[in-house]
C-alpha cells in the first residue's frame, strides 16, 4: 500500500507547477472560468455516470459527496481561475495557504481530532515558513482584489473539502475524486453564464493540449490528492499540503528567472521540516482539548 504521505506530496507538487501550463493556455486565450470549464468539463461528462454507477457504495453517506462536489468543486475552480489570471503567484498563494489553519481548526471542530503540541508545533512552523518564503509585507495587506477573493476562498474551501473527504469513509476513492470534478465543471459553467464569457475559438491540437492537460495533470493530482487526506488526519494533511507552496514558489523562481534568496531557502526548510513533523507518529504527548481554559 502506498504511504498516504508521499502520494499527498506528490499531489501537490503537481498543484504547485500547475501555474505553468495555466500561463501557457491564458496566452494562447483560455483563461479563468472558461479554462476551468474547458478542463474539468473533460472529465465531468465521463465522472457523471461513473459516479452514478457507485451510488450504492455511497448512498448512506449522501452528504459527503454533496459536500465534495461544493467545496471541492469551488476549491479547484476557485485556485486554477486565479492561477490562470493572476500575475502576483507569491500573493496568491499566501491567501491560499491559510488552507491549513482552516483544516486544523475545522478537523478539531468537526471530526474531534486530537489537537497535540506537536500539530500546533508544526501548524505555526509551517506558517512561519510560509512568511519567511513569500516576503509578507506591507504589499501583502494591501485591499483585497477579485482574484485574491478567489484565492482566499480556495483555500477555505479545499480545507472544508478534505474534511468531507476524511469524514466521508464509505464513499469509494473514485466517487471523491470525480464528484471534485463535476463541482468544478457545475462551478465554471455557472460563472461563464452570469458574467458571459465562453469558451475562445481553438484549433484542434491546443484542444488536444487541454485534454491531455486535464487527464494527465488535473485528474492525476486530485486522485492522489484524495487518496491522501483519505487516510490522514485533516490537521497533518493540512500541514502536507503545504509543499505545494515550495513547488509553486521554486518553480516561479527558477521558470521566472529569479534568483532564490537565504530568506526563501530557510522558509522553505522551516515548511519541509513541519512537514516531517506533522507526518510524525502521535506519541504520548498530551493532549490539548476544548475544556482547557
Amino acid at each position: 500500500m502506498l504511504r498516504p504521505e508521499l502520494v499527498l506530496i506528490i499531489a501537490t507538487i503537481l498543484w504547485g507547477t500547475s501555474w505553468v501550463p495555466l500561463h501557457a493556455f491564458a496566452d494562447m486565450g483560455l483563461s479563468g472560468m472558461p479554462m476551468v470549464l474547458a478542463g474539468y468539463g473533460l472529465i465531468a461528462v465521463v465522472a457523471v455516470p461513473l459516479v452514478l454507477q457507485q451510488r450504492r457504495h455511497w448512498r448512506s453517506q449522501v452528504w459527503g459527496v454533496v459536500a465534495i462536489i461544493c467545496f471541492g468543486g469551488w476549491a479547484n475552480a476557485a485556485l486554477i481561475s486565479s492561477l490562470s489570471l493572476g500575475e502576483d503567484l507569491v500573493r496568491i498563494m499566501l491567501l491560499f495557504y491559510l488552507a491549513p489553519v482552516w483544516a486544523v481548526i475545522g478537523g478539531w471542530l468537526l471530526l474531534k481530532e486530537r489537537l497535540t503540541l506537536l500539530r500546533l508545533g508544526a501548524l505555526a512552523l509551517a506558517l512561519v515558513g510560509i512568511a519567511l518564503t513569500l516576503g509578507v509585507g506591507k504589499a501583502t495587506l494591501k485591499p483585497l482584489t477579485g482574484i485574491d477573493w478567489l484565492a482566499l476562498s480556495a483555500g477555505f474551501a479545499f480545507a472544508m473539502n478534505n474534511l468531507a473527504t476524511r469524514a466521508a469513509d464509505r464513499v469509494p476513492l473514485m466517487s471523491k475524486t470525480f464528484a471534485a470534478f463535476i463541482g468544478s465543471a457545475i462551478f465554471a459553467g455557472g460563472a461563464c453564464f452570469l458574467l458571459g464569457q465562453w469558451l475562445p475559438s481553438l484549433g484542434a491540437g491546443s484542444w488536444l493540449l487541454v485534454a491531455l492537460f486535464a487527464v494527465g495533470w488535473l485528474l492525476v493530482a486530485t486522485l492522489a490528492a484524495q487518496y491522501g487526506v483519505t487516510h490522514l488526519e485533516a490537521g497533518r494533511a493540512a500541514v502536507l499540503i503545504v509543499f505545494e507552496l515550495i513547488a509553486a514558489v521554486l518553480s516561479a523562481a527558477w521558470l521566472g528567472d529569479q534568483a532564490i534568496g537565504i530568506r526563501e531557502w530557510i522558509g522553505a526548510t522551516l515548511v519541509c521540516v513541519a512537514a516531517v513533523m506533522a507526518a510524525w507518529p502521535d506519541g504520548p504527548e498530551p493532549e490539548l482539548t476544548r475544556s482547557l481554559p
